[in-house]
């Protein structure tokens, strides 16, 4: 057996084991690709219309908010600035929920419980096929590392031998007459071979998430050589005496010096969830994407600023060198937000391709199979009518 013809059989038996989960990943990665400006156009209440007058501190919209959600809690509240709504953030083990509000007035707008909003579920279906994530997660990652090398896989196959094939490889040459089979075998590999950089990448990017081996061989050949660290963030001093009063009135504080530092930027005020969480103030300067949003901790009993954690997320962006910032850029290069619309354009197209490649690859195969039985079939009728 040849190299090609091993390639081709590995190709074969990869893509069948793996052809439905790929499809899942990328037809949910097609939906979720223009999330955002669905939800722009559908949600009206996620603007406000800008009213004179200073927008509400966190503390006050933690307390409105606190009255929708389970046990009274809320974690976070976002500031995205005019003329979008605030947002509180409310999560735990069993529940997820968003209440929109009004940031001038406190008016609730909307409560959403998450874990029934579309976009969620479909997310819970891309990143762990709508199974608990601990069976969910390592299947997705690894239907995903078999794509990654089906790419590579399809690649050799599709290499032509000399010039007067490879004209036949790079373009639709289709006819009336031209059979169905053909058009779908040329689908297959001039759509594969066209959209396979692109492919790749949303697989490896896929993959930063889905194995620490990987994430960690990735942070270490674009770091020089660095391991990933463990995220952590700093701890409050917890010697000071708790006091819940003060803890709304630093929160509002921290956050009123953060708007004045970085005018026109959204900001998210994260709450301590305990007696010895820090509170964080994270400012994303690029509204649509999220890899240049700094996380700054304090002490939530004196204010006082902490030292950087350690990983990716911690250092600033400015002060982050190679591996940390292309870290920071893997989800906006995964959903294609790095690029703006044109990029999430492209994400869903080629996420459309990938979502094809099963398809028409079953259908190779399955024609191919059919034919096989045909042969043996006639061969096996031709014997017999000569042994008559």
């Amino acid at each position: 057996m040849t190299f090609k013809q091993l390639t081709g059989k590995l190709h074969l038996w990869l893509g069948l084991a793996s052809g439905l989960i790929v499809f899942i990943i990328s037809i949910t990665g097609c939906i979720l690709a223009f999330e955002t400006e669905i939800k722009e156009l559908t949600e009206p209440y996620q603007f406000t219309k800008p009213i004179s007058g200073k927008i509400l501190p966190p503390s006050q919209l933690k307390k409105i908010a606190s009255k929708h959600t389970p046990g009274n809690k809320v974690n976070s509240i976002e500031y995205k600035g005019a003329p979008y709504s605030a947002a509180a953030y409310a999560f735990g083990e069993d529940f997820y929920w968003k209440v929109y509000l009004n940031p001038y007035t406190g008016k609730v707008l909307k409560v959403s419980d998450m874990d029934k909003d579309f976009f969620h579920i479909v997310l819970h279906g891309h990143f762990y096929l709508w199974l608990p994530e601990s069976i969910g997660q390592p299947v997705i990652a690894s239907a995903t590392l078999i794509f990654a090398i089906m790419l590579i896989s399809g690649l050799i196959l599709w290499w032509p031998k000399n010039s007067s094939a490879a004209k036949q490889r790079f373009s639709f040459k289709w006819k009336e007459t031209t059979k169905w089979k053909r058009k779908n075998y040329d689908l297959h590999n001039i759509l594969g071979f066209y959209a396979m950089a692109f492919a790749l990448i949303l697989a490896l990017t896929g993959l930063v998430w889905g194995f620490q081996w990987f994430s960690k061989s990735v942070y270490w050949a674009t770091s020089g050589g660095k391991s990933l660290p463990a995220y952590n963030r700093p701890l409050s001093d917890t010697t000071i005496t708790p006091s819940a009063s003060n803890e709304g009135q630093m929160i509002d504080l921290l956050w009123s010096k953060a708007v004045k530092a970085n005018p026109g930027h959204s900001l998210s005020v994260n709450m301590p969830g305990d007696h010895k969480d820090p509170i964080s103030i994270n400012v994303n300067p690029a509204r649509g994407t999220y890899y240049k949003a700094d996380n700054s901790y304090f002490d939530q009993y004196t204010g006082k600023p902490l030292p950087d954690g350690e990983g990716p997320y911690n250092i600033k962006y400015e002060n982050s060198g190679f591996g940390n910032k292309l870290r920071r850029m893997n989800y906006d290069i995964h959903v294609g937000a790095i690029l703006g619309l044109p990029g999430k354009i492209l994400v869903f197209c080629i996420s459309l391709i990938c979502a094809s490649l099963p398809l028409t690859g079953f259908y190779i195969w399955w024609g191919r199979n059919k034919k096989q039985k045909k042969d043996k079939l006639k061969s096996k009728n031709k014997a017999t009518l000569q042994t008559v």
